[in-house]
């Protein structure tokens, strides 16, 4: 019997491979495009498996990408807030002079100035705004987390959250990541104007908006000490008094917005009572493939609130994440939609991406391509084979 001794020298050539691809990596992680590419990688898996649900379904991918609220923001990006019937209704079946009121304006806004700029058909542009919506939350994203490596996989992690798919819909939420993440980008930085400025346009896409005026003005108590910072406090929440106040003038009414989400949609914020019966609904019942989807989700978000406590994760991100949280399962309304309005709860991931940082590549990848492959399978599922709006 031979024995064979290993040298150092065998150690070193055998450790070279690995090294080298580290170098890789890393090289490819500090790249000025990397943000932009995690996101389409991820999000392209997940149109292209919607795209062969939607030919097994007879569908045509454009019109699955502008269903339910796309509907809605493209009517409304191309003739305004519409006060006859188009042939659309609320979720209680009905249309009256005040229906698309319950639409937040920012992102028909950003599609129908797109759309005025080229002769491509509205839905496309709709699509496309998205797209550069989605880009934009990747380079805020990507810096919350102070690790480049960590901000690159929360980027993916995002692009492959449960619902992920209206981040390539003709939806606000790409649009609102987008300036949610720059507004927490502003804050962390203390770049006074940078937030007050996306979070006065985040005020005109989404009610969401009232978490991050919180976190400005709270942000700019603790650690304001100029006078821009004071001026940005001011400025943040006007985005969304001036939408609130002109439907208020619209209606009559200073809840007017409130009172058409709830006579529309039945939104209304019951201290979680709606969520808690659903939740009771799913565990207890014979329920499908979407309700279970749904609920696991809501869980899951709160669970991941407790865990950015546990991690110390900094206080702005924590409250955004919460609050997200808090109004999504705090309130009534369309309970499938939940896991679309937890998609822009993107801090919540900063945990989960700093735990897999640290993890070989090879377990990262092989995490984040399960996880865009299930993202892709759930929101495809979600708009050809679920009948119910998301």
């Amino acid at each position: 019997m031979r024995t064979e001794l290993i040298t150092a020298a065998d150690v070193t050539v055998a450790a070279e491979p690995a090294a080298k691809a580290d170098k890789l990596v890393d090289r490819l992680t500090r790249h000025v495009l990397a943000p932009a590419g995690v996101y389409l990688a991820v999000r392209l898996v997940g149109v292209a498996i919607l795209g062969v649900l939607a030919a097994v379904h007879d569908r045509n991918l454009l019109d699955v990408l502008k269903a339910w609220d796309g509907d809605w923001y493209l009517t409304i990006a191309r003739d305004g807030y519409a006060t006859t019937n188009f042939g659309m209704v609320d979720a209680a079946g009905h249309f009256t002079p005040n229906t698309t009121l319950a639409f937040f304006p920012g992102y028909p806004l950003v599609v129908g100035m797109l759309g005025r700029l080229t002769t491509t058909a509205l839905p496309l542009v709709g699509v496309a705004a998205s797209l550069i919506a989605g880009l934009a939350a990747s380079y805020g994203v990507v810096r919350l987390p102070q690790d480049r490596k960590a901000g690159l996989i929360t980027v993916a992690l995002f692009a492959a959250t449960p619902m992920a798919v209206t981040l390539s819909m003709v939806y606000s939420e790409a649009l609102f990541s987008a300036l949610a993440a720059w507004t927490l980008v502003g804050v962390m930085e203390r770049r006074w104007w940078l937030a007050a400025s996306c979070c006065a346009a985040a005020g005109l896409v989404r009610p969401s908006s009232g978490v991050l005026i919180l976190i400005v003005i709270v942000a700019v108590v603790i650690y304001g000490r100029s006078a821009k910072a004071w001026i940005a406090a001011i400025v943040c929440p006007l985005g969304l008094v001036a939408f609130l106040g002109w439907v208020a003038d619209r209606t009559g009414s200073v809840t007017g917005w409130f009172t058409v989400q709830k006579a529309g949609w039945g939104t209304a914020f019951d201290f979680g009572a709606n969520t808690g019966e659903f939740i009771r609904y799913v565990l207890t019942g014979d329920t499908s493939v979407m309700e279970t989807a749904n609920m696991v989700t809501v869980l899951g978000a709160v669970v991941l609130c407790v865990i950015a406590v546990l991690r110390k994760l900094p206080w702005p991100l924590v409250a955004y994440g919460l609050g997200l949280v808090v109004m999504t399962a705090g309130s009534s309304g369309v309970t499938y939609s939940k896991m679309r309005l937890l998609v822009p709860a993107f801090t919540l991931l900063i945990p989960v991406a700093i735990g897999l940082s640290r993890r070989r590549n090879g377990t990262v990848l092989a995490v984040l391509v399960a996880s865009a492959l299930v993202s892709g399978w759930i929101g495809a599922y979600a708009l050809t084979g679920w009948k119910y709006a998301i």
